[in-house]
């Protein structure tokens, strides 16, 4: 029998998929244009996929054929096999008002601040109705036989964000003017929760730190049974204000912003519960400690408590305290602690009829799944073994059935490259060993239904674009929701011919490691060539590259793009990225800069000593965490570059904020060693290669600052170098089609001067 290599595999499909479309549509070379333009390249997309209380609809947002970037709400009727339309957004609101600065923020922290029209949207609880924001204001869609109706619930000057609909459907409650107020739906009638939000001080509204570093987007948390609202109160007061230059294209705005840079003071955040009936509100005991992240707040079944994540400043301890409802004293549970940091996650689910609830932790080196009792007691690991529970940014946990005692979950079992749907057992059986449910060889994105009867997965694979389908519980598909074949028809064919279809491997880090790589070819590929390459990093935490997956991180377009232009494109996972357990990503703790730079660097050795690579052509480009390493890259090993490229870098840690920073390096007070190594400034006097820095000028996540203190020390060294600073922009400037087009042809117009055919500018 012969054998195919996964190399092999993937070599050959290409080989078939390219003779397959040859005839079916002609070849045409990708453009940084056709990657903004109409329609999206990767067929059809759908976000925040959701199956409806009664499991009946898979609803959806999906981009226009028009414009990629603005979104309808649909939905797909799983008995009828059929998508309609429920909401376009352009006939109640032709043209949305601008953003205002909180929507502005809280799209930036969420990664959407390029999206418009619908990007958000609820199900009632009782299946009814639709929930969803547009242009500041709040609508109320109820599906029907005769077409969808749509009710306006507010029309204010005011701007209402994160808004939710009671666990009973009774109210809709949101955020205006740093304050919570309730609507009933019954009666329309609004009414505030609390009234003094003003200035420093917000109510209901997660905090900068929590949205951009904590991945929690709320700050309020309605009881189950509809009586009471917990929320966080923002004092804001103790963070020091910076003055941040927006420059924009017609003028300079100086925005005063409370910045809580390392070793600063953060935002004073206490919890309190509001009582609906009385409308009287108590503060709720977080401890004598204030200098404490509230991580996450839950509500108990029963709504007599709450179960509270209480972190520590230097987030190596983190609490669990049940905090009764009326204000009496909290009980600790049980702490999870750590020498380096304690990862937050969302891994908590309530089993009412059995008093138990389901926690993950990493304490056994990799995230695992535990059942405890209400009162913290441990019952049982319900997951174990040398890989974890993570779905890569969301929560893992997609299903639990009571009944049945079984739980669902997406986890790294058959490779840190894919993700997968398990089932496993709460009472028995080995939890080394769950059974997987989707289908090997691909990255999935699962949805279960509420019934727990069958389950939505978007899934790809390197070669074949996103595919939505349903499936039974055996893992067998029973219907296609998007199918989103790669045919002749699909906006993707003509360029399919000349996809590249990625190469994976492994090679040891200095402490022998494996370290997963992906390697894309050049279209057209002779091996009797010497191309060019380019190193595509990221490098930080939180963060996996090389995925299994069409488009994304590891295999997104634009290294497509540089292929077919004539590069080589490399990645490399070094210590310290995700989904390969605690361990891994603790390699770089108290030292950023150290390994991810040394492991990147090996890789460079591996791509360089490749026959058909060109050593002297080898470029490096990232973007934020990415570009911090592009340079210290360039400046740690000048001789292995002849370009680099550094977008929004962070340039001096004390600049960077509390939470992200004080993880992995802890205190300045205390580590100013480990801050000024981890620098780049220390090392700008090694920089040999060319260098092209981008940042957009108004970024109010990585200051602005970080690349103006750069410049001022590269020109004072006397170094040559390039710079595109975007008016106006923020950090995510390449995800709109204006900056994102010219900023990615400034790429690929430098890389091609630097290390193109003639060899560019020496």
């Amino acid at each position: 029998m012969f054998l195919l290599s996964e190399k092999g595999f993937h070599a050959l499909f290409g080989v078939l998929l390219a003779l397959a479309l040859a005839q079916a549509a002609p070849a045409a070379d990708l453009t940084v244009e056709r990657l903004f333009d109409p329609p999206d390249l990767q067929g059809e997309t759908l976000r925040s996929l959701r199956f409806s209380p009664d499991g009946k609809l898979a609803s959806y947002l999906r981009p226009r054929a028009e414009d990629t970037n603005a979104f309808d709400l649909w939905a797909y009727d799983i008995a009828r096999r059929e998508h309609r339309l429920l909401v376009d957004a352009r006939v109640l609101v032709p043209s949305e008002r601008a953003l205002s600065a909180e929507e502005e923020a809280r799209r930036e922290r969420a990664r959407i601040a390029s999206l418009r029209g619908i990007v958000d949207y609820a199900w009632s609880p009782a299946g009814d109705a639709l929930l969803f924001p547009l242009d500041g204001d709040l609508y109320w869609v109820t599906p029907g036989a005769a077409g969808p109706a749509v009710r306006q619930l507010t029309a204010t000057e005011a701007y209402e964000t994160d808004p939710k609909i009671s666990p009973g459907g009774r109210y809709v409650s949101f955020i205006r003017d740093q304050d919570l107020w309730v609507l009933e739906l019954a009666t329309g009638v609004e009414r505030a929760i609390t009234t003094d939000g003003d200035g420093p001080i917000s109510n209901g509204v997660a905090e900068f730190i929590a949205q951009e570093e904590m991945d929690r987007a709320t700050g309020y948390w309605w009881s189950p049974d509809e009586r009471r609202i917990a929320y966080a109160r923002v004092d804001e007061s103790p963070v020091a204000e910076v003055e941040r230059f927006e420059v924009l294209a017609d003028r300079v705005q100086v925005i005063r912003q409370r910045y809580p840079a390392a070793g600063t003071a953060n935002a004073l955040v206490t919890l309190h519960v509001a009582d609906l009936a009385t409308g009287g509100s108590r503060a709720l005991d977080l401890g004598e400690e204030t200098d404490i992240y509230l991580a996450r707040v839950h509500w108990y079944p029963e709504s007599d408590a709450l179960l509270v994540q209480r972190q520590s400043r230097d987030q190596k301890r983190l609490d669990l305290l049940r905090m009764p409802a009326d204000g009496k004293a909290p009980r600790l549970l049980f702490s999870e602690t750590s020498d380096s940091w304690v990862e937050l996650q969302d891994e908590l689910r309530f089993l009412p009829s059995r008093r138990q609830f389901i926690w993950a932790s990493q304490k056994s080196g990799h995230r695992h799944l535990y059942l405890h009792g209400y009162g913290g007691r441990l019952v049982r690991a319900l997951t174990a073994g040398p890989w974890d529970v993570d779905a890569d940014g969301s929560f893992a946990l997609r299903g639990v059935d009571e009944g049945r005692g079984t739980i669902y979950f997406m986890a790294t079992l058959d490779s840190p490259l894919e993700r997968h749907l398990y089932a496993a057992r709460l009472d028995r059986g080995d939890p080394s060993r769950p059974r997987r449910l989707t289908e090997a060889g691909r990255w999935h994105d699962v949805v279960m239904s509420p019934d727990l009867a069958r389950f939505a997965t978007t899934s790809s694979d390197p070669v074949t674009p996103p595919q939505v389908s349903l499936h039974a519980l055996t893992g067998q598909r029973v219907a296609w929701i998007a199918e989103n074949a790669l045919d002749a028809s699909h906006p993707y064919a003509p360029h399919a011919s000349r996809h590249a279809a990625p190469e994976f491997g492994t090679l040891p880090a200095a402490d022998g490691t494996a370290l997963h790589w992906q390697l894309l070819r050049p279209a057209g590929f002779d091996p009797a060539r010497r191309y060019p390459a380019i190193v595509i990093v990221y490098g930080g935490p939180s963060v996996q590259m090389v995925q299994r997956r069409f488009g994304g991180r590891g295999g997104n377009l634009f290294a497509q793009l540089l292929a077919q232009r004539g590069y080589a494109v490399f990645m490399l996972d070094n210590r310290g990225t995700s989904g390969r357990g605690q361990a891994f990503a603790a390699a770089l703790h108290g030292r950023l800069g150290g390994v991810e730079v040394e492991d990147q660097l090996r890789g460079v050795d591996y791509l360089r000593s490749l026959p058909w690579i060109d050593p002297g052509r080898v470029g490096v480009y990232g973007w934020s965490y990415g570009g911090y390493m592009s340079l210290l890259m360039l400046m740690r090993a000048p001789d292995a570059f002849a370009a680099g490229v550094s977008g929004a870098p962070v340039t001096d840690w004390r600049l960077y904020d509390t939470h992200y920073t004080e993880r992995y390096l802890g205190h300045p007070a205390e580590a100013s060693a480990a801050y000024e190594a981890a620098g780049v400034l220390p090392h700008a006097q090694g920089l040999g290669s060319r260098l092209l820095l981008i940042h957009g000028m108004a970024d109010d996540n990585v200051l602005f600052t970080h690349s103006t203190l750069l410049i001022d020390r590269l020109t004072r060294l006397g170094k040559r170098f390039e710079v595109l600073p975007y008016p106006g922009a923020k950090h995510a400037l390449l995800r709109f089609p204006d900056t994102g087009r010219h900023g990615l042809n400034s790429i690929l117009d430098f890389f091609d001067r630097h290390l193109g055919a003639t060899g560019g500018d020496p």
